[in-house]
Order: C-alpha cells, then structure tokens, then sequence
C-alpha cells in the first residue's frame, strides 16, 4: 500500500463511520421500529380474518414487496413533488424503508402467528379472555419468539440496504464514500473501506442475535 492511499484511507475511515454512526444507525433504527409496528398490526389484521381490512393488507404487501425498493425511493422523493408533496430526504427515506420492511415483516410474523397452536386459543377463550387479551398474553408472546431469528436477519439485511438512501440524497456513509472517492480517484480502497464498515455494523447484530436467541431459549426451558 503506497503511503498516499494509506493516509487516504486513514482520513477517511472517521469521515465515513460518523454518518454510519448518525445517520446509518438512527435511519435503520427508526425505520424498523416504525416496520415492526405495521407488521404486527398488518399480521394481525390477517390472522384475524378481517374482512375488507384484509384485502388491503394483501394489497399492500404484493405493492411493498413486489417492486423494488430503490423504485420506491424514487417514487417517493421524485415523483410526489409533481403532486405538490415535498418530504425531505431522510424522512423519505424512513417512510420508504418502514413500509417496505413492513411488508416482509408482516408475513414473517403472520406465518409465526398461525404457527401457534389453535389449541391455546380456544383454551384462552374458555378461560374468559377476550380476543385481544388472548393475544396480548399468549399468541402474540410465542409468535414473536418464533420470528424472533428471521426478523433478526430483516434488520441486518436493512442495515445494507440503507446505501441506497444515497440515492436520494441522504448523507449516510456511502454516499459520504462516494464523495471521498470523486476526490481522490481511489474507488477501489475506499470501497472495501466502507464495505467493511457495514460488515462491522453486521458483525455486531449477528452477535446480539445470537445472544438473544440464547435468551429466548432459556426462558423457554425455563417455561418448559
């Protein structure tokens, strides 16, 4: 490595990890929270059958999840402007990766929803629950157990999927890579740079995955 890309690389890893760290991190956070929301609501929608309600989950859903994500982006950030609606960069870009996390979500946890025994539902109702109880305290806690692994994998698939905000002119650490690069003509270093800062944000959700995963099952057992 020549001494010049060295000290390319060096001053440009604090440039690229602070927008991960600002702008990277708070866009998935906030986004999944909001993702998980509409999932769980959209799933339960399904689950209980709600004529009407349904379809319009369904259509959702084949909408979110049949197109592609940067599409939506463009949709969103581009084409609603010829509407007269404005949103800012970052706000698009959470409401875009909400709803499109949201989709996929909710089928994940629609399909541990109906991976609960039917049994416990009637015995909740025997028990004088209502339907909302009767998912408040014994559907909902197992089949979030359940999805827990494959939502798990949601989130650190959302973490690389945030370049793609870059598009739309949010300035999260690709698109601060991108810049740097249009600078030093080094594409090539400063690519696998940042690469290998989202490898580090995976790295560490895969650990906390698997340490709540080991969580998870200890209880069990200890339910067990």
């Amino acid at each position: 490595m020549s001494g010049r890309l060295g000290e390319i690389l060096l001053d440009s890893f604090p440039k690229i990890l602070l927008p991960g760290l600002t702008m990277t991190i708070p866009l998935t956070v906030i986004a999944f929270s909001i993702a998980m929301v509409i999932a769980v609501a959209v799933a339960m929608v399904q689950f209980a059958g709600v004529r009407g309600l349904r379809q319009v989950c369904r259509f959702y859903i084949w909408v979110f999840r049949g197109t592609p994500l940067l599409v939506q982006l463009f949709v969103v950030f581009y084409g609603l402007p010829n509407l007269g609606v404005f949103i800012e960069p970052f706000p698009a870009a959470v409401l875009v990766f909400s709803l499109n996390e949201g989709a996929y979500c909710a089928e994940t946890v629609r399909a541990a929803l109906e991976a609960v025994p039917r049994g416990q539902l009637e015995a909740a109702y025997c028990a004088g629950m209502t339907y909302f109880q009767t998912m408040r305290r014994v559907v909902l806690p197992q089949a979030m157990r359940t999805a827990f692994p494959p939502l798990s994998n949601s989130l650190i698939a959302m973490v690389k999927d945030t370049s793609l905000a870059a598009n739309i002119t949010v300035a999260e650490m690709f698109m601060v890579t991108q810049r740097i690069v249009a600078r030093t003509w080094e594409p090539l270093a400063l690519y696998i740079e940042v690469a290998l800062v989202y490898l580090l944000f995976s790295t560490l959700l895969t650990k906390l995955q698997h340490w709540g995963e080991k969580r998870l099952s200890a209880y069990e057992k200890r339910e067990a």
